[in-house]
């Protein structure tokens, strides 16, 4: 472990329950998955299913799809009191989340970024809660330093780079411009994209001289990557069935997770019978019938 390299989260399937188990595994700070602003403060509804939070689930980030300064402060002041900072997205590159003026098409809109920053910053009566920004970068990477730039300005406490252009999905990443990026500002830096072990750490450290990592998809594989292990740990699957049952996760969510961490560990035919399962029930039995209680899942 590299002390001085800190390891957040973000997952799309990031609710609380996948925080809790993360948490247990040297994971430093998390992130919500994204949450429209606009929506959360026009429903009630919108806020109860996409922002659950606990005394234990610090630090916690809530990031925030916008595309005006206001809506963005103003969900930042929603959540303040239960969380320890909003990170903008800009850098969804989905379809949806760009043709709403959301996620990566902010990257071309460097000035608008700054004001956004910038309201948070003025809003929120807190002047330790933290206002970040998630970026792809641009094929010209002059145009990303001058974001990162005006960012930082405005007063970002850091940004997260994904090391791809937004029409790049599974390239090798450029770490050489999240390097470029970091030698430019004196925020701190977190690299995003292709972190799959926790060697990986610390050779994008070396690489990029960042301040910290983020993993997405890494983690939905392997929760428990972040402490050291190559494969999901069979105490993380456990750990998992027992944060599940206590904070009533639904199946659905329960079960996909599973079929993430199980999927490098398991034959073909072991997760076709796994995927088909319906209930809490049979996947507890399933995993107790096929693993037991051993130390370690084995390929």
């Amino acid at each position: 472990q590299n002390s001085s390299c800190l390891k957040f989260v973000l997952c799309l399937l990031a609710l609380l329950a996948f925080r809790s188990l993360v948490r247990k595994y040297n994971c430093d700070i998390c992130f919500t998955p994204m949450i429209v602003a606009a929506d959360f403060l026009r429903s009630i509804k919108a806020r109860d299913s996409e922002f659950t939070t606990n005394e234990r689930d610090r630090p916690l980030i809530v990031q925030f799809a916008a595309h005006d300064a206001q809506s963005l402060a103003d969900a930042a002041c929603a959540v303040a009191p239960f969380s320890d900072g909003v990170d903008l997205n800009c850098g969804c590159p989905q379809r949806w989340a760009m043709s709403a003026g959301y996620g990566a098409c902010l990257i071309n809109k460097p000035e608008l970024v700054k004001d956004m920053v910038r309201h948070v910053r003025n809003q929120v009566d807190n002047p330790n809660y933290t206002a970040s920004i998630k970026i792809r970068i641009h094929k010209d990477l002059r145009q990303t330093v001058d974001l990162c730039q005006k960012a930082e300005s405005a007063g970002v406490s850091w940004i997260t780079v994904h090391g791809r252009t937004t029409e790049e999905r599974h390239q090798p990443v450029h770490y050489d411009a999240i390097k470029t990026i970091k030698d430019s500002v004196s925020v701190p830096v977190i690299a995003n994209g292709d972190i799959k072990y926790l060697r990986d750490v610390e050779s994008i450290h070396k690489l990029t001289g960042v301040d910290g990592v983020m993993a997405a998809r890494g983690l939905l594989a392997n929760p428990a990557m972040f402490a050291g292990y190559e494969d999901t740990p069979l105490q993380c699957i456990w750990d998992w069935v027992d944060i599940s049952v206590e904070q009533g996760t639904p199946f659905t969510c329960f079960h996909h997770h599973l079929i993430y961490m199980l999927e490098r560990v398991s034959s073909q035919p072991e997760r076709k019978v796994f995927n088909s399962l319906s209930s809490t029930s049979a996947v507890i039995d399933y995993l107790q019938n096929t693993y037991g209680s051993v130390h370690d899942l084995k390929t």
